[in-house]
């Protein structure tokens, strides 16, 4: 490893034979004093495997790096997206921490979009709707599909339901349990011209036989108008948010008809705390800076190849998707900002599932496996369900998965014996209120854009994803039987397509 990172390989070495358990024998109080808490989240990172020297060089690259101007140069809205010259403005979707003219702006049109979708969510109040389609797909999906996964009381005034997938079974299966008389549908897409979104939206557009219950949330208003809706029925978005970052928005405002909006208001104040948290706490006491600094440990200093995600409370169980693409999509990138390769491996394979599940699924491979997974943990203290014992089992298991992967099991029987030395962070929320999990998402925003900072790369493009879409256009005509395709191997997929091998 080179770089202002390469001071790192020196720490892992010297640690490389020391195990966790013998580094929190040696100094307990790193319990305690390798915890913090911001508002509603505590975090624990005792058990990650770096002790006080090397958090010492981690925090020393922090500073070289200047993560905390990163951070104010993002909220006060610079052009941190280099490669397509704009701001992330993300933030000022959802406070006004902001110190500059651009993000003050920014702020102002969000409140007003914020304005229109409590006019459109008293309009449908007062209509025959009980059940809301919401049709979009990657960024505008899974963050508004998480927040009313995780956050709908049993008694909302709309059932939510998400149709994102191209394939037709999954309209067909959903729309087979729907009334199109009480039915709604909010299509979500930004350019108006994602494939996916508008050949779903088609679909469900002929099965209501109403283009009046049809409502959008676009950056292409004339698209949406020569789609059939009406600009009253029309929600604002800007290029300076990325879809990744959009649930905030009125892309969350299927979010919004599944929560109610004063859940979905508590929600962006829990993501303006955790914004204000990380524009003002020193770099010791920043959870955002300890979570990224812990991801460029376990990736560079110690080679893990993958992280997993496990939360213990059903309500989260869609966190992971959401994670994959906020991580994934904002870090899978191997140039620098100047165009240069990158000088140490970015972003890991992120995956993870719901506990207690997990344990009867893979859960043996990070205990015995060849290969050292890095764990966040996610708890809730509180529960909300009156279910005491099962609650009580949920963060035994929470604890016990935790310390078994860190301590492991001795035995002279090699297939009875656990490694151990395996590293997690541990988060618990007080309690999941919209304003707990609006902290929760903005830690790892700001976890994944200051990791982009320390690997010099550009969090907020994605040429990436367009390139198989761009094929995918091109290769239509030929699947239709109207084309030939260029690729050799891909014209002997055709063949088989086509019943003619």
């Amino acid at each position: 490893m080179t770089g202002r990172l390469g001071s790192l390989d020196e720490h892992a070495r010297r640690l490389s034979g020391t195990t966790l358990a013998r580094l929190i024998a040696d100094d307990p109080a790193r319990s305690t004093d390798f915890a913090l808490r911001a508002g509603p989240l505590y975090a624990n990172f005792a058990r990650q495997r770096y002790d006080r020297a090397a958090l010492d060089a981690l925090f020393a690259i922090a500073e070289r790096a200047d993560l905390a101007g990163a951070l104010r140069r993002l909220c006060d809205g610079e052009a941190v997206n280099a490669t397509e010259g704009r701001a992330a403005l993300h933030p000022a979707l959802r406070g006004d921490a902001a110190m500059t003219a651009p993000a003050r702006s920014a702020h102002t049109q969000a409140r007003a979009a914020l304005a229109q979708m409590r006019g459109l969510y008293a309009h449908l109040a007062d209509s025959a709707v009980t059940e809301i389609i919401s049709i979009g797909i990657g960024g505008s999906d899974l963050g508004p599909r998480l927040l009313a996964d995780a956050l709908a009381p049993p008694d909302a005034r709309f059932r939510v339901h998400f149709l994102s997938n191209l394939d037709g079974h999954a309209a067909q299966r959903l729309l087979a349990r729907l009334d199109p008389q009480r039915s709604a549908a909010v299509i979500v897409s930004k350019s108006f011209g994602t494939r996916e979104t508008l050949l779903n939206g088609a679909i469900v557009r002929a099965w209501l036989k109403d283009d009046a219950r049809l409502y959008a949330v676009s950056a292409a208003p004339q698209r949406v108008a020569e789609f059939g809706i009406a600009p009253a029925r029309s929600l604002p978005m800007w290029d300076w948010v990325g879809g990744r970052y959009s649930l905030w928005s009125a892309v969350g405002f299927s979010a919004a008809l599944a929560l109610g909006m004063e859940a979905f208001e508590a929600l962006l104040a829990g993501a303006a705390a955790m914004d204000a948290h990380a524009l003002s706490a020193p770099l010791r006491e920043n959870l955002p800076v300890w979570h990224a600094l812990t991801a460029v440990w376990n990736r560079n200093a110690l080679g893990a190849a993958t992280q997993a995600v496990l939360p213990y409370d059903e309500r989260l169980r869609l966190l992971p998707a959401h994670l994959q693409q906020l991580v994934m999509e904002s870090l899978g990138k191997s140039v620098r900002l100047d165009g240069t390769p990158v000088e140490a491996d970015t972003v890991p394979v992120w995956w993870g599932r719901v506990g207690s599940d997990a344990q009867h699924s893979f859960f043996q491979a990070l205990h015995q496996g060849t290969q050292v997974v890095p764990v966040d943990f996610i708890g809730v203290i509180r529960a909300d369900h009156p279910h005491a014992a099962n609650h009580s089992a949920q963060l035994a298991n929470l604890l016990a998965q935790a310390e078994a992967l860190a301590n492991g099991k001795a035995s002279d029987d090699p297939h009875l014996r656990h490694p151990g030395n395996r590293q997690s962070t541990l988060l618990l929320l007080d309690a999941l209120t919209p304003a707990a999990l609006g902290a929760l998402v903005v830690l790892y925003e700001h976890s994944v854009y200051l990791q982009s900072v320390l690997w010099g790369i550009n969090a907020f493009d994605q040429f990436g994803v367009e390139l198989g879409k761009t094929l995918a256009d091109r290769l239509l005509p030929a699947i239709e039987g109207q084309g030939a395709a260029d690729d050799p191997v891909t014209r002997a997929l055709l063949a088989q397509l086509r019943g003619r091998p």
